[in-house]
């Protein structure tokens, strides 16, 4: 398999493995959305990582296979492509990408489906379509322009550069930059501490970050609204406010 996922610790490691870079085939694509779609389905997995490997997370597209393809093709594969990302995007657990090596074009725009993002401290992040003549199509002038801004998505898109991972760290690209080999152990802490959280309020508080960016405040102000309240009928509230006022903050264990 090109794409696997494997767990432990109530973590969910999607594997890209596909050598030598990753590259984002239309296979690949479809197995992303169906390991996407199996992790949000199966309850012993509360926290996702998304992860190439120790050398590199994903170079981009199979730009021989997107070669072959002309206009009718593509027409019909674009709306695939972009479901096998919104997949991964709205997986409705903790979801952290550990970028190793290059992350482009269609790997940068993984990774941006990602909640947070780890890089090694060699990691390059770019969009570098507009060198082939195109704009990019899994979601990066979306997510990217969402994430850090129109200006800086922008200058990433138009000249088609890569940046190192400091760059992308002051750009608010990436989240946390660390030697490359810890890239996956921390990738692995993070998840696995949110994993220990309280499913439900984790979904209700992606799913109202999320909905928010894409709507006006209000709407977004009912989503939360309606999530806050809802929350007052699970077990994991109870069990929080009960900790909470017998034990102090911060000491509640959930299920």
């Amino acid at each position: 398999m090109t794409v696997t996922l494997e767990v432990r610790d109530n973590v969910g490691t999607i594997l890209l493995d596909r050598p030598p870079m990753n590259a984002l085939d239309v296979a690949v694509q479809d197995r992303l959305r169906e390991l996407a779609e199996e992790a949000t389905r199966r309850e012993d997995v509360r926290a996702v990582i998304l992860y190439g490997g120790e050398k590199v997370f994903a170079a981009g597209a199979d730009i021989k296979e997107m070669q072959a393809m002309d206009h009718t093709a593509m027409v019909v594969r674009s709306k695939a492509l972009q479901d096998s990302f919104t997949a991964v995007a709205r997986i409705p657990k903790p979801v952290v990408a550990a970028v190793t090596g290059y992350a482009l074009g269609g790997g940068c725009e993984l990774a941006l489906c990602a909640d947070f993002r780890i890089a090694a401290d060699n990691a390059k992040l770019g969009q570098p379509e507009i060198l082939l003549g195109l704009i990019p199509g899994a979601g990066g002038t979306q997510r990217l322009a969402r994430l850090i801004g129109p200006s800086r998505a922008k200058d990433l898109i138009f000249t088609g550069r890569m940046v190192r991972a400091e760059e992308a760290l002051t750009l608010g690209l990436v989240d946390r930059v660390v030697p490359a080999a810890e890239v996956y152990e921390q990738a692995h802490a993070w998840a696995a501490k949110l994993a220990k959280g309280p499913a439900l309020a984790l979904r209700a508080a992606k799913e109202s970050v999320d909905a928010g960016l894409e709507t006006d405040i209000d709407t977004g102000l009912t989503v939360e609204r309606n999530w806050f309240a809802g929350l007052f009928a699970t077990e994991d509230r109870e069990r929080g406010m009960r900790s909470f006022v017998e034990e102090g903050p911060g000491k509640a264990k959930f299920l």
